[in-house]
């Protein structure tokens, strides 16, 4: 077992540690930050800074040093910790997914950063930060050894070959964006609310405290997730879905094969016209949702039928019966079910309908419910759960038909089950 250290730009990174403790200090209690740096004279500043600089780079460079990383037959040991030591064991059965991450800083030093995404964990290990061509060296190694090669050939067998599938054009992403009424929405907020409690309190300090947040979520929701899914590109390999994307902060994530839960294909009012949908999708134990973030809809079934392979998206659903309305006036003309040989799909939304699509062989459990309201009207909710915590409801369906639904939606899953291909690397 061959010990490797990280790049050695790493301490550059860690040295801010000490710095940020400082800062936050002064973030928490800002009053007393201002009357120390009040107190303080030209000589004690330089002084500070001659021994907060030099002790905050021994700092970044020792917990370097004190940093090592090494495969072994059965998995990745991460060994960190300058004062408190913690060894973190990956075992490589259990990894599903590497991601690359290039933060703006990280692309101009040549350096990157490897996430990786671990069964049965919320939280993702990471190696930050590896020269480019160790990085993906590596990546290659652990994906191979997580399919089940030899530990003497999996370093051979180099990286799988990519087939690119989608590739969102700048411009189509940016009129997306335009036409997303989340952000007309919070754009308005931002200009509307800050003038009115200027008018109700004629304080400048509730302005701020409320203008700043709303600003910030408007440009989140417009120009933030621009930069997030510029490029946006997603290819098929053997490994799993490859998804690419990123102004800034370059971010090469991989969709593991046999780990989708749901699909959702979300279509907002305003895309209509243009026929254009985006595909969410819940992994299980990963933090990866967005698949596909504006496309054509025959695109984007193409895509998922590369995530949820032999599926096809059904195109005519049931609705609930018209007695519903007493239950969700209006509103419940967009509820709908669909069963396949392959999934269960429902639907809700009106003006932003969402088809969530559960292959039978990721139902966890089934229930139903019925609530008094509902029973009087002889309607009752089908709730199908799946292994990344989330929940698909059928709603407002006729009683006899929800009980009828739960005992069919229990066989189908047992049977699913049993014939489901195993959730295994290049398999």
């Amino acid at each position: 077992m061959v010990e490797r250290r990280l790049h050695p730009v790493t301490p550059f990174r860690r040295a801010w540690a000490p710095v940020a403790v400082i800062a936050g200090w002064a973030v928490h209690d800002p009053d007393q930050a201002q009357e120390q740096l009040t107190r303080l004279t030209t000589t004690a500043l330089l002084i500070g800074l001659a021994v907060i600089v030099p002790a905050a780079a021994l700092y970044g460079f020792l917990s370097w040093w004190f940093t090592h990383f090494a495969v072994t037959e059965t998995e990745l040991r991460i060994r960190t910790g300058l004062f408190f030591r913690r060894t973190a064991h990956i075992r490589l059965d259990r990894l599903q997914a590497v991601d690359v991450t290039q933060p703006l800083l990280a692309r101009v030093a040549g350096v990157t950063k490897l996430k990786l995404d671990v069964v049965g964990t919320h939280k993702k290990d990471e190696l930050a930060f590896l020269g480019e061509d160790d990085a993906r060296a590596l990546r290659a190694e652990l994906l191979a050894r997580a399919a089940g090669f030899a530990p003497e050939t999996a370093h051979e067998v180099g990286e799988a070959p990519v087939r690119r599938l989608l590739h969102v054009p700048a411009g189509v992403l940016a009129v997306s964006l335009v036409l997303t009424g989340a952000t007309w929405g919070s754009l308005a907020a931002a200009l509307v609310v800050p003038p009115v409690l200027w008018f109700a309190t004629h304080s400048v300090w509730s302005v701020l405290a409320t203008g700043v947040p709303l600003l910030g979520a408007a440009g989140a929701s417009s120009v933030g997730r621009f930069v997030g899914e510029y490029d946006w590109t997603v290819g098929d390999s053997p490994d799993g879905l490859r998804i690419d994307h990123g102004l800034l902060d370059r971010t090469h994530e991989t969709v593991p094969p046999g780990r989708v839960q749901t699909v959702r294909i979300i279509e907002p009012l305003l895309w209509r016209r243009r026929g254009w949908v985006r595909v969410e999708l819940d992994v299980a134990g990963s933090s990866n949702s967005v698949l596909v973030p504006v496309a054509p809809r025959e695109v984007a079934e193409a895509v998922v039928a590369g995530v949820l392979p032999g599926v096809t998206v059904p195109s005519a659903l049931s609705r609930p019966p018209r007695r519903a309305g007493w239950c969700v006036p209006f509103w419940w003309r967009g509820y709908g079910i669909a069963v396949t040989d392959t999934v269960f799909a429902t639907r809700h939304g009106l003006l932003r309908r969402s088809l969530s699509l559960v292959p039978h062989a990721k139902v966890q459990s089934v229930r139903l419910t019925q609530g008094p309201w509902k029973r009087f009207h002889g309607l009752a909710d089908v709730h199908v759960d799946t292994g990344a915590g989330k929940t698909v409801t059928a709603r407002l369906r006729r009683a006899p038909e929800a009980a009828e639904l739960l005992q069919a939606q229990a066989d189908r899953s047992r049977t699913g089950r049993r014939e489901a291909r195993p959730d295994r690397w290049m398999a």
